[in-house]
């Protein structure tokens, strides 16, 4: 399998702490979304799979971060991450992390790298 870039979404779309963009994938044989989000001036890539219970994020489509746009927050049970590596920062995650997803920006566009686990979701 080759470096494919699968388009999410366009850079501007994405606001620093702002709103996330979801896109489905397919990890480890199951279907599941994926999500970008800027921080830091930088686009970053994760499943969306909380590493305490393993259910997604955001609470509305899109909606991330916690109202201070420094952690991302899984909605369910509070647990926070960092944006910058996923780490656990603090609620019922006890050490886990988000699982990262390669991402980058060329000429306007988000893009993302499926790799051996995140892989495009199935048609």
């Amino acid at each position: 399998m080759g470096n494919i870039a699968i388009p999410v979404c366009e850079s501007n779309s994405l606001a620093e702490g702002g709103k996330g963009v979801r896109f489905p994938v397919t990890a480890g044989g199951d279907d599941s979304t994926g999500f970008v989000v800027r921080y830091d001036g930088t686009v970053r890539g994760y499943l969306n799979r909380c590493a305490h219970v393993p259910i997604e994020l955001d609470w509305n489509e899109g909606d991330f971060f916690e109202s201070g746009g420094l952690y991302l927050m899984c909605s369910t049970h509070g647990a926070l991450y960092t944006p910058e590596d996923g780490r656990c920062a603090g609620g019922p995650c006890r050490g886990g992390r988000l699982r990262p997803i390669t991402v980058f920006e060329r000429d306007g566009q988000v893009f993302w790298e499926p790799d051996e686990y995140i892989r495009p979701a199935r048609a």
